[in-house]
């Protein structure tokens, strides 16, 4: 992982279940992140939930994309 990349997660499922109630959504709504995207953990396959983990200015931003082809 580089200096200036943002950290990549995989979301377990209960964080995934706790995640889609929250923001009343199905995992399809997601925006989508590709399966060869370096940036992604060894462990990704394609469904899984991934949180990315953005720090601008001192503040944490959180977005979610789903690993699709």
């Amino acid at each position: 992982m580089h200096v200036l990349q943002p950290k990549h997660t995989k979301m377990s499922s209960q964080e995934v279940d706790k995640l889609l109630t929250e923001l009343n959504i199905s995992p399809t709504q997601l925006p989508k992140i590709k399966i060869l995207d370096t940036a992604l953990p060894e462990s990704s396959e394609i469904g899984d939930i991934i949180k990315i983990e953005r720090v601008i200015d001192g503040k944490k931003s959180y977005y979610y994309r789903v690993v699709s082809v």
